[in-house]
């Protein structure tokens, strides 16, 4: 488990193909604290460490991501030098300063818009239709394994994007300085994971 509050900005340093693919992670964590077998939150994206060191003074990680794994996120457009938002696995007594997240992508979204608003920016995502019911003001949603709360929230009822959702979140300076968010654009493809609660909430009303 994990809370959407990105601790460290990893580096893609090299990928791998085997029969899955294989992702070397430069961190400034440290490897001797790092089990093998430990999860890490990759972009959003629960993965394995399969093994650990050093490397010129950097600490490293390798995880697998299978071929649905790729599919189904956006680790399939990783290459040497992606910038990725890192969480280490939630421990009993951490403090949880965003949401409860579970490191399972629900699909692939992306920034259609940016714009300044104060001091932070406002970006609007476009979610696939099967995701959008999920999503609600002021609710919580982990995108790129960053926790963040919605603004507003628009469904698509015309046009070549009708079904599909849009919605709105701000990203302060901080986060921007600590995260990937600084260095998004438009038309890139992010990790969404919706509220765990929202899903249950939804799978009990179908049952009504």
């Amino acid at each position: 488990m994990f809370t959407g509050i990105v601790t460290d900005v990893g580096r893609i340093k090299s990928v791998e193909q085997r029969g899955d693919t294989r992702f070397v992670i430069e961190t400034s964590y440290d490897p001797d604290g790092i089990a093998i077998g430990a999860s890490i939150a990759c972009s959003g994206c629960c993965l394995t460490v399969v093994e650990k060191g050093r490397a010129d003074g950097k600490g490293w990680f390798s995880v697998d991501a299978s071929a649905e794994t790729l599919a189904c996120t956006t680790l399939g457009r990783w290459e040497a030098g992606t910038p990725i938002n890192l969480e280490r696995a939630l421990k009993a007594g951490d403090e949880l300063g965003g949401h409860i997240v579970s490191g399972h992508v629900d699909g692939v979204g992306e920034i259609v818009e940016m714009r300044p608003d104060g001091d932070s920016m406002r970006f609007t995502f476009e979610a696939p239709a099967a995701l959008g019911r999920f999503i609600a003001p002021k609710g919580s949603v982990t995108i790129d394994g960053t926790s963040l709360t919605v603004n507003e929230v628009e469904d698509m009822r015309e046009g070549s994007n009708a079904g599909r959702t849009r919605f709105g979140v701000n990203i302060i300076p901080h986060t921007q300085a600590v995260t990937t968010w600084g260095q998004a654009k438009c038309g890139d493809a992010v990790n969404l994971e919706i509220d765990m609660l929202a899903r249950y909430v939804a799978r009990l009303a179908e049952k009504d």
